[in-house]
């Protein structure tokens, strides 16, 4: 028996948990020793172990078998590293089948953080952007269930052009690009419309997720003269309390211009999902944007010419994942059910050991529609799957 059971379940956030040869085994001869390693200690407490499984690529067998025991409670079992497919494909078919998710969509954990440092040279992300999308590629390509996600820095708009094109090549299914600026430009700038419009054209949507900026606050908002708090594994490289306060300010931010910019106007077969960022904030941004494009219309003339408001364009062309900690009924009612996707962050230890079960609470007195919007209609319709009951 699956986890998940009784409708169609499209899970729109998924991680493999690279092992250290992830880029470096699909980089260009050129970039491989250029390209920065990917080190699986970043995983604090859910990488401890992992000599043993990065020399064999897989779990012990007791350990896959063991696992697989658990049947539907498969979210209740280990995490990072040690959860079944992290990082071997052949298990991850196995986990989705105790899953019971009928698309599930799969980002990196770690190395999209190197493709979009601005601490590299331009040229190294993108060649970093170009090994991780074979690697995704190769992981996804076996199952038509997992939906690889590339990674696509914005930073130059000729190489992001032309790595898009790479992607869509490689079969991936959506495009991951960093919630800042773009090497110095707007996301709405001139330069990067034919980008845009490649993706609206290829009806492959766009991707905003947590990692795409640096997770934390500056040291200066920690320094209170006593110890900084770990993150939740043990560390200091991830999301502390105090950093939750701004941290889909980025993707506001990037959204908000999007939409002011004319982007979404221009071009409306373009779609995107906002990822791991939380959705509390997704009503009052609408009520903003929706202000600030009446007022500054009288004297920005690009606002002026915006034929539907950003309300509009946000619902019609892009989804939000929520917490599961987050009450989905109430921003329903407070926004529209057509917004928000369901996630299960598999495997990773922040999506908890019953997302489903959070999440069906707090959709508990809303309407059926809304339900079958949430687990897979709405997911659907970013991806534009005619028929969503069969797998791809």
């Amino acid at each position: 028996m699956a986890y998940a059971q009784g409708r169609v379940f499209f899970d729109a956030d998924s991680h493999i948990m690279e092992l250290p040869d992830f880029l470096s085994a699909f980089a260009d001869p050129a970039d491989r020793e250029r390209i920065p390693p990917i080190s699986v200690s970043s995983g604090g407490r859910v990488s401890d172990g992992m000599e043993a499984m990065v020399a064999r690529k897989a779990q012990t067998p007791e350990r896959v078998a063991e696992i697989v025991a658990m049947g539907d409670r498969i979210t209740f079992g280990p995490k990072g590293y040690h959860a079944l497919g992290a990082f071997n494909r052949q298990e991850r078919a196995q986990a989705l089948d105790q899953l019971g998710f009928d698309r599930q969509l799969v980002f990196a954990t770690f190395s999209a953080g190197i493709a979009f440092s601005e601490k590299l040279p331009v040229h190294l992300r993108y060649a970093t952007a170009r090994a991780h999308n074979r690697a995704m590629a190769d992981f996804c390509g076996h199952d038509g269930r997992l939906m690889g996600v590339g990674t696509l820095p914005l930073d130059d708009p000729a190489s992001a052009l032309s790595e898009l094109e790479h992607l869509l090549s490689l079969g991936l299914k959506a495009a991951w690009v960093p919630h800042r600026h773009c090497g110095g430009r707007s996301p709405g700038h001139d330069d990067l419309d034919p980008v845009w419009a490649r993706l609206a054209e290829a009806q492959v949507p766009f991707m905003l997720h947590v990692g795409g900026r640096p997770l934390q606050l500056g040291s200066q908002w920690m320094n209170t003269g006593r110890p900084v708090p770990t993150d939740w594994l043990g560390g200091g490289e991830n999301v502390r309390g105090k950093d939750m306060t701004s941290l889909h300010h980025g993707a506001e931010t990037f959204i908000g211009t999007l939409v002011l910019d004319g982007v979404l106007e221009r071009h409306r077969e373009l779609r995107g999902g906002v990822i791991e960022l939380g959705a509390g904030w997704v009503p009052s941004m609408l009520t903003r944007l929706d202000w600030v494009a009446d007022i500054w219309k009288k004297s920005e003339p690009e606002l002026a010419a915006l034929s539907r408001t950003p309300t509009e364009q946000i619902v019609d062309q892009l989804a939000f994942t929520p917490f599961p900690y987050e009450d989905v009924g109430e921003l329903v009612r407070q926004s529209d059910d057509r917004l928000y996707l369901f996630s299960s962050d598999y495997p990773h230890i922040e999506g908890g050991r019953n997302p489903l079960g959070r999440f069906e609470r707090s959709l508990s007195c809303t309407e059926s529609q809304t339900k079958d919007r949430f687990y897979a209609d709405n997911f659907a319709k970013l991806f534009r799957l005619s028929d969503p009951t069969q797998t791809a």
